[in-house]
C-alpha cells in the first residue's frame, strides 16, 4: 500500500501549482526546509499576538519579509546593455502609453488561450506548462476603458488582488488621474497586456519586435511598463 504521508518539503511545495495551489504562496518552494519551518513557526507566534492586539499589520510584514528573502537573488535573465533611453522632455510633454503583463483583456475580447473560451483561472494554473511554451497573445484595451469592463487571468499569480483592484498592476484609473492633473501630457489611446508566462525567447525574438512597430504607430513618446 503506497504511503498516504507527506514530507515537508512536499507540504511546501504543493502551494507552488500543487495540490494545495495557492499562488500567494508560491514563494514558500524556493526557501529551504529550515527556512520554511522558521517561516510557519514565527507565523503562528505573531497569529496568536494578534489575538491579544488585534493589529495584523506584523503578519502582513513577516509574510511580506519572508517573501522578499525567498525571491531575493540573481534572475535567469541577465544583460549588460539596455535598449532604454532618457525622456527627451518632463513627462508633463510626453505621450505615455500602458503594457503589461498581468494578463488582463476587455470584457467581450477574451483572447481564448489555446482556443479555449471562458477559461477559468483554476484551469490557466493547471495549464501553466503550456504558457511557458507558446508565444503571448497582446490584448489591445482601449485607455478609456471602465474598470468593470476589465477581465484578467493568469496562470502565473493569484488575481484576486487584481480582480479586486485592477490598478494594484494596471493602472488605468491612476494614469487617467495624473493626466486630469497635468502631470501626464497625454494618454495614448490604447493600453495592452498579456500574460507574462510565456515563452521569453520566442517573445524577445519574434513577438517582442512586432509589438515595438504597433507602438511606434501609436505614435508614443514613453511606455510605462508593469511586470507581473
Amino acid at each position: 500500500m503506497e504511503n498516504p504521508k507527506e514530507t515537508f518539503e512536499e507540504f511546501k511545495n504543493s502551494f507552488n501549482y500543487g495540490s494545495r495551489s495557492d499562488l500567494n504562496f508560491k514563494f514558500l518552494k524556493n526557501l529551504s526546509d529550515e527556512d520554511a519551518s522558521r517561516f510557519f513557526q514565527e507565523l503562528l507566534w505573531k497569529m496568536g499576538d494578534v489575538l491579544n492586539d488585534g493589529d495584523f499589520s506584523r503578519v502582513l510584514e513577516h509574510i511580506y519579509q519572508t517573501q522578499v528573502k525567498a525571491y531575493a537573488g540573481a534572475g535567469k535573465f541577465r544583460y549588460e546593455d539596455s535598449p532604454f533611453t532618457p525622456l527627451r522632455a518632463p513627462l508633463s510633454q510626453l505621450r505615455l502609453g500602458l503594457m503589461t503583463s498581468s494578463g488582463h483583456f476587455v470584457d467581450g475580447n477574451d483572447p481564448k488561450p489555446f482556443g479555449v473560451e471562458n477559461m477559468s483561472q483554476k484551469e490557466a494554473e493547471a495549464r501553466i506548462d503550456d504558457f511557458l511554451k507558446v508565444e503571448p497573445q497582446l490584448s489591445v484595451i482601449p485607455m478609456n476603458t471602465p474598470e468593470e469592463k476589465l477581465r484578467v487571468r493568469h496562470g502565473g499569480y493569484d488575481v484576486r488582488g487584481s480582480i479586486a483592484d485592477p490598478n494594484v498592476n494596471f493602472p488605468l484609473s491612476r494614469l487617467r488621474e495624473l493626466q486630469a492633473e497635468g502631470r501626464i501630457g497625454e494618454l495614448a489611446s490604447e493600453a495592452y497586456s498579456f500574460v507574462g508566462a510565456a515563452s521569453q525567447l520566442r517573445l524577445l525574438n519574434h513577438t517582442g519586435p512586432e509589438w515595438v512597430k504597433k507602438l511606434q504607430e501609436n505614435k508614443m513618446d514613453a511606455l510605462l511598463l508593469v511586470p507581473v
